[in-house]
C-alpha cells in the first residue's frame, strides 16, 4: 500500500483508495471555521472550506515505507493549513494551537484533453485526513482524524504508525515540513527544526 504524506490514510483507510469518496457534506457534519470542532461524542468535524485555505505542498506516489504496495494507478497528496495557523508559522517558525493541517489525497489522470505525457489532478478525491493541534484536548497536542464520507470521524488510535513516525522524523512540532518548500526555509531561520530531524539530515553525510 502506497502511503500518502501521513500515513494514516494508507493504513487505517485502505478503502478509499479503490474507490470515489463522497465530497458532498452536509453543514450540519461539517465546519466553516479555521478552529478545529468537535461533536458532543468528540468527533472532529470536516472543515468543509479548507480549499480556500493556504496550499502548502503536493506529493504524487509518496511512500515513507520501502515495502509499500503499488497501485494501478498514480496519486497526488495536496496539503492545506488554516490561514491562522499559517501566518503565526511565518512569524515564530512553528504552530499555534489550534491547527489544522488537511491532506487531500487525488487520483491522477493522463493522456487526457490536450495532454499527451505527466500527470494532472483528477476531481476524484481519495480521501481526506486531518492533523490537529489541540493541546487542551490531546495528550500528546496533535491527534490525526481521517474522513470516509459525509460525517465527522473518531480519532486515529494513538497506537497508529502515523503518531511514532511523524514524532520520530518530522522537521517541526511533529510535521513534516520538510516537505512544505515555502515553509522550511522559515522553520531553519527561526531555528526551529527538531532534533530528530536535523539526525536524520546527518546520517546520510556520513555514509
Amino acid at each position: 500500500m502506497r502511503t500518502c504524506l501521513w500515513l494514516c490514510l494508507a493504513f487505517l483507510l485502505p478503502a478509499q483508495y479503490d474507490s470515489k469518496t463522497t465530497v458532498a457534506r452536509s453543514t450540519e457534519n461539517t465546519s466553516s471555521t479555521q478552529r478545529p470542532t468537535y461533536t458532543a461524542d468528540g468527533r472532529l468535524k470536516f472543515p468543509a472550506n479548507y480549499r480556500e485555505w493556504v496550499y502548502l505542498t503536493s506529493g504524487v506516489d509518496m511512500s515513507y515505507s520501502p515495502s509499500a504496495m503499488g497501485m494501478d494507478h498514480s496519486m497526488f497528496d495536496n496539503v492545506f493549513v488554516n490561514p491562522d495557523a499559517y501566518k503565526a508559522f511565518l512569524q515564530t517558525g512553528t504552530w499555534p494551537d489550534k491547527t489544522m493541517l488537511v491532506l487531500e489525497a487525488r487520483m491522477a489522470g493522463s493522456k487526457a484533453s490536450i495532454n499527451k505525457s505527466g500527470h494532472y489532478q483528477t476531481s476524484n478525491v481519495m480521501g481526506r485526513e486531518v492533523h490537529v493541534k489541540d493541546e487542551a484536548r490531546f495528550s500528546g497536542k496533535w491527534a490525526f482524524f481521517g474522513f470516509d464520507g459525509d460525517g465527522p470521524a473518531k480519532q486515529v488510535p494513538k497506537e497508529a504508525a502515523c503518531y511514532s513516525c511523524h514524532e520520530q522524523h518530522a522537521a517541526v512540532d511533529t510535521t513534516f515540513v520538510q516537505f512544505y518548500p515555502t515553509l522550511i526555509e522559515i522553520a531553519k531561520t527561526k531555528g526551529t527544526l527538531s532534533a530528530s530531524y536535523l539526525k536524520d539530515e546527518a546520517t546520510p553525510a556520513k555514509k
